[in-house]
């Protein structure tokens, strides 16, 4: 099966489709996306660009909210916070300072730019 995603305006993804593969088949039984784009535009309307759910092509597996950034070829996710930053290699945000690397659990604080512990009770 193939994957879609609809490109909205901002190039933000609207939708993520699962296509059968025969839809992308040329004469000579050959994948295109080309084709595939086209057989999502011809039910649906709109921009679609192919996905990967492993991640083989476009760094990441889309969703709703995920953005297309034509010039890295790949899917980012939202911003969780402000002060993260896009690794250019994987286009995952990453924290200012790294998870400490122990047993326990953390979140992120954003007013203070750190990991803070998560307590149980």
């Amino acid at each position: 099966m193939a994957h879609f995603a609809e490109i909205g305006l901002d190039n933000i993804v609207q939708q993520v489709i699962v296509v059968n593969n025969l839809e992308l088949l040329d004469e000579n039984g050959v994948e295109h996306e080309s084709i595939g784009q086209e057989f999502c535009r011809s039910l649906l309307g709109g921009t679609w660009v192919q996905a990967s759910y492993n991640r083989q092509f476009r760094k990441n597996f889309p969703g709703t909210g995920y953005t297309y950034d034509a010039s890295r070829d790949a899917f980012i996710p939202p911003k969780p916070y402000q002060s993260w930053v896009l690794d250019e290699q994987t286009c995952l945000w990453i924290a200012p300072v790294p998870v400490p690397g122990d047993d326990k659990l953390y979140r992120w604080d954003e007013d203070s730019a750190a990991w803070v512990e998560i307590t149980r009770r």
